[in-house]
């Protein structure tokens, strides 16, 4: 047994007492791995761990509930699971925008419009290039279930005029979003202004305002869909790929027949990724416009990325990351403990980037959050990591896929499986990779990955290396 896990006596009381001290949230996730190859920190806790912690830390109190509100309604699920799923929910945004879930979502179809709004005094302060429009639509979409669900996403027209053979490309830009709350993400900053919950990432580098400085026009979904799922890929996909149809629909003059290419790092790639691998199948009338799609320091394993950030440093924003997953597969709440509830409940459910990151320093792993003392080799987990791959979708586009060598969060090996993943698939890829790590690795690959973007949008065909 790791020494790391003797946590007996007064040792077990402060791990309890760090869980809630802390604010860390539910990861009760994990899979199965050869025994001999998985990484320490994916090992079981003491069996007596979870029936421990649950007798000294209470359950929370959750609101009971004559009728499940809409974004919490979920099939063949106990109306306990559905209430502790409301109660994880992020709390409002005060804009009814992004917070008023449509009645009528079931009868309309995927990429319908909903509503609009302009937002052009806020944007083009953000965006810096000279603007012709700055709207937001809401749209009608589905969950990682198909469930019905409504997308935002803000659509931004240069000034510029498009001067090109063919019609305006478009630039689908997904920002990392790297959060649990509503006011975290690009569609709030671009309607409110930049503001303390504001995720720079968001805006720098600027990958928005190079592309408008281009002529083109660009698209930034809110790809955390409505319950803000930060690193749920399939409705991220479902998101994106809704926000075309919409956006065609809106404004066909500059969204509906151009070329189209997608773009997005860390939390964005795996939007991205997931875009890219579910286009054809999901929106195939979409997917034939789509000229590439690049993306960088790419969560792609999520089974591996559990070994590389279970208790460790990177332990908050692995725990964020699973409850953003299970605010869309509440089979994950169904394994957490009470310290884990308490947790995900509080105040923690609407953290934005900087929060995620500061909670590492607590270092708790997430058998410490867990109903089963051995999470990552629990069925739930099994599924999780097996669906959240998507090893068996091939990208029908050309792909640039990037990464940092010195990555210890997100390692290089996962973008480099992908890489090789796909071309196994056959699918046209190229790869790169630079000396830096997450944060400095999106900088390093700025310039070349802008090349990339603009050869594909300006109609030049794209070399595979695959091998």
């Amino acid at each position: 047994m790791p020494a790391w896990w003797n946590l007996r006596g007064w040792a077990l009381r402060a791990a309890i007492s760090a869980v809630i001290a802390t604010g860390m949230t539910i990861g009760a996730i994990g899979g199965t791995a050869e025994v001999l190859a998985e990484p320490p920190n994916l090992g079981p806790a003491p069996s007596a761990l979870p029936e421990a912690i649950d007798a000294a830390v209470p359950a929370p109190p959750v609101k009971r509930l004559h009728r499940i509100p809409a974004r919490s309604v979920t099939p063949g699920a106990s109306h306990e699971l559905q209430e502790l799923r409301e109660a994880v929910m992020p709390s409002p945004s005060g804009d009814r925008f992004f917070d008023q879930w449509p009645a009528d979502l079931a009868r309309r179809a995927a990429g319908d419009v909903i509503a609009t709004r302009d937002v052009m005094r806020t944007a083009q302060l953000l965006m810096t290039v000279p603007l012709r429009s700055a709207r937001q639509i809401k749209f009608r979409s589905v969950d990682a279930g198909d469930q019905p669900i409504f997308g935002t996403a803000t659509l931004l027209v240069p000034a510029k005029a498009w001067k090109g053979p063919r019609s305006r490309p478009v630039l689908v830009h997904n920002s990392p979003i790297v959060a649990l709350g509503t006011k975290c993400t690009p569609g709030y900053t671009l309607a409110h202004g930049y503001h303390a919950d504001t995720n720079t990432t968001d805006l720098i580098p600027p990958f928005a305002q190079l592309a408008l400085d281009r002529g083109y026009a660009v698209i930034m979904p809110d790809h955390t869909g409505p319950r803000m799922a930060y690193a749920e890929p399939y409705v991220a996909a479902h998101v994106i790929m809704d926000s075309l149809r919409a956006a065609g629909r809106l404004d066909p003059d500059n969204f509906a027949t151009g070329p189209i290419a997608m773009h997005g790092y860390s939390g964005g790639a795996i939007a991205t990724n997931a875009a890219a691998k579910l286009a054809d199948s999901y929106a195939p009338e979409q997917a034939g416009r789509i000229v590439g799609a690049a993306y960088g320091g790419v969560p792609a394993d999520y089974r591996s990325l559990a070994g590389a950030m279970n208790a460790n440093l990177g332990s908050g924003v692995f725990h964020a990351a699973m409850l953003g997953v299970a605010r869309e597969r509440p089979e994950v709440l169904a394994m957490a403990n009470n310290a884990a509830r308490w947790l995900a409940t509080s105040p923690m459910r609407d953290l934005c980037t900087s929060g995620m990151g500061v909670l590492g320093v607590s270092h708790i792993p997430t058998q410490v959050l867990s109903a089963d003392p051995d999470p990552y080799r629990s069925p739930v987990a099994e599924r999780l990591f097996a669906i959240t791959s998507m090893k068996d979708h091939r990208a029908t586009m050309p792909l640039r896929i990037y990464h940092g060598t010195y990555e210890w969060w997100i390692p290089a090996s996962q973008a480099r499986a992908l890489f090789a993943e796909q071309c196994a698939l056959g699918a046209s890829a190229s790869y790169r990779e630079y000396p830096a790590e997450h944060m400095t690795g999106i900088f390093a690959g700025l310039p070349d990955t802008l090349t990339w973007l603009d050869d594909r949008l300006r109609g030049k065909p794209a070399r595979s290396e695959c091998r």
